[in-house]
């Protein structure tokens, strides 16, 4: 049975630009072809099942050849896969998406293009320079800044310069010198504002505005490198007013984010709204105890219980996995009260309709302990093997019977140590939303110089095992994903 081949186009660089049919294609893949300049948090976004083949193509070099990568595609298509060919920008502009296509029309392959947001439109913006301007330009013009190894550029400049409109040079930082003079030549104006952006839409993203005559002294001076993109035109004089994106407060600001990887989107996409560069490194995940024979033994006597308590928000899930299991719904539970450490696990109590009796004013497990150090037990203790001894302790002192019922383990991981270790090179800010997430990051990085880090902490207890590995650290005002993003702006 012959497979299938999408074209996805993955946007610039920015993961928020991946549009939604494109990650729906992504998410369903048997096998993603990619090349160099789709961003690592696009690609995390591939499923683990999936086969990865990087063919990534750079100025001047190319890891595999067109015509090989044309017949890769082919090849895992008659093998009966849903390839998905991941390709920068948008895969018919510049993007030689319609020569991998005839391969496959010509072998009857089925195929799918999802258009990609273009750098000729998101790159300007993300710089604050208006493509058109009602009182500047009318029109718009995307140039192809590369030639052909060892030919000549073949740019009508004198056309171009007709136009009066605003003209974006894709490919183009080798030939920067050769366009500015062409149109120069051509009788452009030497004050023409012209602008060059590299890595656009990234937190690395670099602006350069200068004018036509100077821009290739400017950005040689710069050293602007590939990828970039040069714009010439009255509005890059707008650049300036319009920048919102290098006003941005974590622009320049590098973030690991060490939550598991099923719970870290909401942070990750916030920090990179605000201009963070992130690396996601979930150093821990969550793995549901089976067998858990001290859950099983609980819910057999469920009855026997005041309190079931919770302690984050994968609890309520997994506790209910095992009561659905051993043959019980929801009504095993009247009579009980339920407690969670915070918001967002009362919010997963929610979802299995259930309110949550008891939420402490600060969301962590010393003042949770702290409110119910007077409740009529027996209390139940839904959470992980290896958490916080203060509800235990508290409840022992307070003569509260108890049972510690682990219905998850906490698994270290190493997910990326090289990466790791080269941002550690320089200040960065490490994101711990628990004490294990601090040991994980610790783990996974054995003899590590944490100087240059700085711990931005989900609550004390978590602030104290950072500072047991000598890490500096900022604590949260409150436990809460929204107020952990405040800290990390504030540091």
């Amino acid at each position: 049975m012959t497979g299938s081949v999408i074209l996805v186009g993955a946007g610039p660089g920015d993961p928020g630009l991946l549009t939604e049919k494109g990650r729906s294609a992504l998410q369903n893949a048997e096998v993603v072809v990619f090349d160099r300049l789709v961003s690592p948090a696009i690609l995390s976004l591939i499923p683990a099942t999936a086969e990865r083949i990087d063919v990534g193509k750079q100025a001047s070099h190319h890891l595999v050849p067109q015509e090989q990568i044309n017949r890769i595609l082919l090849r895992k298509a008659l093998e009966g896969k849903r390839v998905v060919r991941l390709k920068g920008g948008d895969p018919f502009l510049f993007g030689r998406g319609g020569e991998e296509l005839e391969l496959l029309q010509e072998n009857g392959v089925p195929f799918e293009v999802v258009p990609g947001v273009t750098s000729a439109l998101s790159v300007p913006a993300y710089a604050g320079i208006p493509v058109t301007h009602r009182d500047l330009c009318s029109s718009l013009h995307i140039i192809t800044g590369h030639a052909k190894a060892g030919a000549q550029l073949k740019i009508d400049f004198d056309a171009l310069r007709r136009t009066g409109g605003t003209l974006v040079f894709l490919m183009g930082v080798s030939t920067l010198p050769e366009i500015c003079i062409g149109l120069l030549r051509a009788g452009m104006q030497k004050d023409m504002p012209a602008a060059v952006v590299e890595s656009g839409t990234l937190p690395s993203q670099r602006k350069l505005v200068s004018t036509l005559a100077e821009l290739p002294q400017a950005a040689a001076d710069a050293k602007i490198k590939s990828p970039a993109i040069i714009i010439v035109g009255k509005v890059c004089a707008l650049s300036d007013r319009f920048d919102w994106f290098e006003n941005l407060p974590l622009k320049g600001r590098r973030v690991i984010v060490t939550r598991p990887a099923d719970r870290n989107g909401t942070l990750c996409c916030s920090l990179r709204a605000l201009g963070a560069d992130v690396l996601e490194y979930p150093c821990i995940r969550t793995a549901p105890r089976d067998p858990a024979p001290e859950l099983d033994a609980a819910i057999e006597t469920l009855s026997a219980y005041h309190w079931l308590v919770f302690t984050s928000p994968a609890g309520p899930a997994l506790f209910f996995r095992r009561l659905r299991a051993s043959g019980k719904d929801a009504r095993a539970l009247a009579g009980l009260k339920l407690a969670a450490i915070g918001p967002k696990t009362a919010e997963a109590l929610a979802t299995f309709g259930l309110t949550a009796d008891l939420v402490p004013a600060v969301y962590d497990s010393e003042h949770l302990a702290e409110a119910m150090a007077q409740v009529e037990g027996p209390v139940l203790l839904c959470r992980a093997s290896s958490g916080s001894d203060v509800l235990p302790q508290i409840f022992t002192k307070n003569g509260v019977p108890f049972t510690d019922a682990p219905c998850y383990d906490t698994v270290y991981e190493s997910p990326d140590p090289e990466t790791a270790h080269v941002w550690l090179q320089t200040p960065v800010l490490v994101s711990f939303t628990s004490a294990s997430t601090v040991r994980g990051f610790v783990n996974s990085l054995p003899g590590a110089d944490l100087s240059n880090v700085t711990g931005c902490c989900i609550g004390r207890q978590t602030a104290l095992e950072a500072e047991k590995h000598g890490i500096r650290v900022a604590v949260s005002k409150q436990a809460t994903i929204e107020s952990l993003i405040e800290c990390i702006k504030e540091v």
